[in-house]
């Protein structure tokens, strides 16, 4: 076996920069501990003669080609993000018997079982630990530590840029669009950061954790999905006063035989202990059926981070390939698509839960009986409400107790029929204390 691990990149943004940066800074360390050098020997990028903050790079070239065929490359590490055409290119290094490592969420979301399948079948490896909460090391956690159990449910804050978005309206009573300009001045939002306060990011996170977790295949697409665009600070306010905090969260759990996975904006109380987590930082609650809660907390995403994880991945890979020729068929096809039991995916309206309602009515006589009785109609029992404000600044603050979404959805259609009811401004999730 060669002393050392020859790495093609695919992209040399902050992440790969940070990876170049790392294993040229700790280069004594990683090969200590993956027990053979791990060289950077060709990186394809759109404009080689751009000035980039990393350790000098060698074999700069243009097209992704020169990556993924060349003969003096090991394993391909995939940074370029997107659908297309990293999953071209992926599948290409494959099929090319090279082990691939990346960091591309939306491409195992939407195309892992694909992924998984050709990885097996050409016998080469495909790691993904910086795929899902940067530094945090969460896919090895389910993988390994939690492999003799059985994970019932995780509970996550997946997005560091919404995060703390809904952490500056929280305490420093900012707007949406202020706190997303302020995320943007601090370079956690991009410029059009519609992928994160939409929870587009956070759901394809989702759907790779509860993929790995519950041993079947969850599309990015299927798993349900809302963004904080509608979170107001009344809303925020509100929850603070009933003794909750609004979080972006992601929520997977074996329900039955069946899973359900869905990322949207949810009160959960102050004693939870996610209730805690702030700024940009990203935190996963897993539950085991044996171990009961573990909670992991760390940045979600930043150059440095993500390289840990991309390093640790290449270091497994070094490991594995020194003791067995290859990991796949130990350590991945346990968990992917390939080979698992397909389980049903619950829809929305199958689940039941609370919620926290925000209504803009009419201040007159009658208002409370006909809101409390289309409530009743649709057996949706009322915890607590109250009335802030008269006349037209009228509002009404409702939280109910659980009851199935299907209903409770239709209930809220009939509210916005009534002529009292001017508006309902807002529906927010409410999260039980349990974990």
């Amino acid at each position: 076996m060669s002393d050392v691990l020859r790495v093609g990149m695919l992209g040399c943004g902050n992440v790969g920069a940070a990876v170049a940066r790392m294993l040229h800074d700790h280069a004594s360390d990683v090969e200590r501990r993956a027990g053979v050098r791990v060289e950077i020997v060709r990186v394809a990028v759109r404009d080689p003669s751009k000035k980039r903050n990393a350790s000098p790079l060698p074999h700069l070239v243009k097209e992704p080609d020169d990556v993924v065929a060349a003969a003096d490359v090991d394993v391909v590490l995939e940074l370029i993000g997107g659908i297309e055409p990293a999953r071209t290119l992926v599948l290409q290094a494959m099929a090319a018997g090279k082990s691939v490592v990346t960091a591309n969420k939306a491409l195992l979301a939407e195309h892992g079982p694909e992924l998984f399948d050709e990885a097996v079948r050409r016998g080469v490896d495909l790691l993904y630990e910086a795929a899902v909460g940067g530094g945090i090391p969460v896919i090895r956690t389910i993988r390994e530590h939690l492999a003799g159990d059985r994970v019932v449910r995780i509970t996550a804050i997946l997005n560091g840029t919404t995060n703390y978005i809904l952490t500056r309206m929280t305490e420093g009573g900012s707007t949406l669009a202020d706190a997303v300009g302020e995320a943007q001045d601090l370079g956690y939002a991009e410029a059009d950061p519609s992928a994160d306060v939409g929870g587009h990011d956070a759901a394809a996170k989702a759907a790779i954790l509860a993929t790995i977790a519950f041993d079947t295949s969850v599309p990015g697409s299927a798993v349900f999905r809302e963004g904080i665009e509608r979170v107001s600070p009344e809303d925020i306010a509100f929850a603070g006063r009933l003794g909750y905090v609004v979080k972006l969260l992601a929520v997977a759990e074996r329900v039955g035989d069946a899973v359900s996975v869905r990322v949207q904006p949810a009160m959960i109380p102050y004693t939870h202990p996610l209730a805690a987590v702030r700024e940009s930082f990203n935190a996963v609650l897993i539950e085991g059926e044996r171990v009961g809660p573990l909670m992991l907390l760390g940045r979600g995403a930043g150059g440095d981070p993500t390289a840990t994880s991309v390093v640790g991945d290449l270091i497994e890979l070094a490991r594995g390939r020194a003791s067995a020729g290859s990991i796949t068929m130990a350590g991945h096809a346990a968990h992917g698509p390939a080979g698992a039991a397909a389980r049903p995916l619950l829809h929305m309206d199958d689940l039941e839960g609370e919620y926290y309602l925000l209504l803009e009515v009419a201040d007159r006589p009658g208002v409370l009986a006909a809101i409390a009785h289309a409530f009743a109609h649709h057996q949706v029992s009322i915890k607590q409400v109250w009335q802030e404000g008269r006349g037209e600044d009228a509002q009404l603050v409702l939280i109910t107790h659980r009851a199935p979404e299907r209903t409770f959805r239709e209930c809220v259609r009939t509210l916005r029929g009534l002529q009292s009811v001017k508006d309902v401004r807002s529906v927010i999730r409410v999260e039980a204390a349990e974990a």
